[in-house]
This record gives structure tokens, sequence and C-alpha cells, in this order.
């Protein structure tokens, strides 16, 4: 009688310690960089485009290295208190590893990073669930950026269109979206064929650890704050 895979052993032991060894690598990682790099930055992201930001790594790599991933495992890294803490004072920015942040080491001027971080932006298409930054209201009429084989796919998206001559025609005004609220998966994909751009990827600074000089650079975001929450 063949034994019952319900029954059948499983071992974890090959998982579990390929995910303690990634994690080792990335401690170890961290801790190389943090030595090796004069000056140590804490940043936080907004809408995150993968390859937009690889592109922007890439651009500065030769002077610096970014850690993006586990905020505890980074914290780990650098050091949760004066008292386990890599170098003196990288416990202050290992407080400030919280929701959307990561790291970056370099030996660049506080001026020079500065500069790259505050121009760094994209503009893209805004995901389901963004909350649109103003009203796209479509009115009653030719939609002549839209070809006749669109039609199908438009009324899909809940557009009252029909074809008129081999026109896409709406026969209603239609509100694609009102501002504050968030994107639906058709409003979103409508958005982009009009090609209209709702969010940007950015980059902001939070803190930074200069030899002995900690500062913090975004009002508002306190250790103090950080500790009490």
């Amino acid at each position: 009688m063949p034994k019952s895979k319900r029954n059948r052993a499983v071992t974890l032991s090959k998982t579990k310690k390929k995910g303690r060894e990634h994690k080792e690598v990335i401690v170890n990682s961290i801790r190389e960089a943090a030595e090796k790099f004069p000056s140590s930055y804490v940043f936080a992201f907004e809408n995150m485009r993968n390859l937009k930001f690889k592109q922007f790594r890439d651009s500065i790599k030769s002077s610096g290295r970014f850690f993006l991933g586990s905020n505890k495992v980074m914290q780990i890294a650098l050091g949760r208190s004066a008292s386990d803490e890599l170098k003196p004072g990288l416990h202050k920015i290992s407080k400030f590893l919280r929701g959307e942040t990561g790291l970056f080491f370099t030996d660049m001027p506080e001026e020079d990073v500065k500069k790259v971080f505050e121009e760094f932006e994209v503009f893209d298409f805004a995901r389901t669930g963004c909350n649109a930054t103003e009203k796209v209201e479509l009115k009653e009429g030719p939609l002549s950026q839209f070809s006749h084989e669109m039609e199908p796919f438009l009324r899909k998206q809940g557009m009252p269109v029909r074809l008129n001559k081999g026109v896409v025609e709406l026969i209603s005004d239609f509100v694609v979206c009102e501002e504050g609220n968030p994107l639906s998966p058709e409003s979103s994909r409508i958005l982009r064929l009009l090609g209209i751009k709702m969010t940007s990827f950015k980059l902001h600074l939070i803190c930074s650890l200069r030899g002995d000089d900690f500062e913090v650079y975004r009002e508002g975001l306190e250790v103090s704050d950080i500790e009490s929450s």
C-alpha cells in the first residue's frame, strides 16, 4: 500500500539555514560598508520603481553602497543601542530605519549627497490604490486618440463608448478619477492609455552620521518620537 503523503516527514532545515545565511551575508555586507565609508545615511522612498532605482544607484556606485531590505536586519548590522553598535553613533541612525527606508554609505561630501538626492525624481503612471492627484474627466464626443480596435477594451473599463463610423465615441461625459480618491484598476489603466502620470518616485534623506556628526534632516522626525512609538 503506498505511503500517504499526508504522513510524509518534511524537513525545513535547509530552508531555515538558507534564510539565516542570506541574512548573515547582508549583515556582513552592511558592516563592511559602514567600516569602509566615512558617512552613513538613512533615506526614505516614495513609489519605488526598481529599474529607476537601479539606474540611480549605478550612477553613483563608485562613490558608495546602497542597501534595501528588512529594517530589522539592517538595524542588527548597525547596532540598535550604544552597547552593540558597530561604530560610535551608528545606533542613532539605526533608530530611523522603519517603514520604506534604506541605507547609503559613501565618501561623497554631504553637499553632493544632498544634491543628487534632491534632484532625483521620476514621474510615472499611478498604480491601483494610489490617490489621484487631480480630477480627470472626459467629455462626450469622439476620442480620436484611440483606434477602433480599442473600443471593446475601453468598454470593459467602464467607459460609455461606441463606434461611430469607425471612430470611438463617448456617449456621455465620463469621470476617470476624482482628486484624492484611490484609483481603481480600471482608472489606472485608462490614465495610462491617456498618458497621464500622477506619481513620482522620490528619495528623501532622513538622517546621517558623518564621523561624530549626527544630523536629522526631516523636520518632525526625532529619535525620541521613534523610541516612544
